[in-house]
């Protein structure tokens, strides 16, 4: 049995590691995968697209995600079953829904209510640790979702929503979702969005941010472009990106998630 893994933790603390230490003390013979642990902070939306877009790559098992800014408070702890048999433990803030609807929907929800699955004592401000870990860990065993705490209505999970696109024929207004290490920048945008604008590859477009315009082309890959050139382009989760070949476009816009892009497509 397997066990994913994702959080808003880092790596130059002990977070990771006491999780995996409480994992391996209640199923030694479970494997843990690391989907990854450089969240940035509290970014629960960033957490549940990242953790959609990667499961289809993870082996069928348990989905432990922890990026919780409502721990210590009235949320909920939760353990979801997919139609499709996968489980998740997380948070009730949205953070598992999206992987979850990849999954074929949600098939049984139940709150982490039972002492027995968690650690003796339970902190109010890692729940990673005392709850979510071993809850995934006993579920990973065999120990039935049901016998971790009473049911809960689908219909009362929260959701966390990705922003949608303001597309129109001499505007786009789009949201940064994320810029990875490279400083490649993912929009809330797909293919659909430019095409609906005539946005093909080859076709020149102005970016814009604060006042800032610079030029870019829509492209298929970071080889149909210069050394320097700003391109738009699908990346491998469909999302629409602008990146610089050979360079970071991040530092470009000095932009950070959640603010906003435009893209002014070509005129008539």
């Amino acid at each position: 049995m397997f066990i994913t893994f994702l959080s808003d933790f880092g790596l130059q603390d002990e977070y990771v590691g006491s999780c995996h230490g409480v994992i391996k003390q209640i199923a030694p013979e479970v494997q843990v995968i690391d989907i990854t642990h450089g969240i940035a902070p509290q970014a629960v939306l960033r957490g549940a697209l990242v953790l959609a877009n990667t499961l289809s790559y993870m082996p069928v098992g348990v989905h432990l995600a922890v990026v919780d800014p409502g721990v210590g408070s009235q949320r909920r702890a939760l353990a979801i079953r997919a139609r499709e048999g996968r489980l998740f433990v997380g948070p009730d803030n949205g953070l598992l829904l999206p992987a979850t609807d990849q999954a074929g929907g949600v098939d049984a929800v139940h709150e982490l209510a039972n002492s027995d699955f968690a650690l003796a004592s339970v902190s109010r401000t890692f729940h990673g640790r005392d709850l979510f870990a071993p809850a995934a860990a006993h579920l990973a065993r065999g120990v039935p979702i049901q016998s971790l705490g009473p049911p809960v209505d689908p219909g009362a999970l929260v959701h966390v929503e990705v922003p949608a696109p303001s597309v129109a024929p001499t505007l786009i207004r789009a949201t940064v979702l994320d810029i990875d290490r490279f400083g490649n920048i993912q929009l809330n945008l797909n293919r659909g969005h430019l095409l609906e604008q005539g946005i093909t590859p080859g076709t020149q477009v102005e970016v814009e941010h604060l006042g800032e315009r610079y030029y870019a082309v829509a492209a298929r890959t970071f080889a149909d472009a210069r050394a320097g050139d700003l391109i738009l382009y699908e990346d491998s989760y469909r999302w629409i990106s602008i990146a610089i070949s050979a360079g970071n476009a991040g530092e470009l816009f000095a932009v950070a998630p959640g603010q906003e892009l435009c893209i002014h497509p070509p005129g008539p």
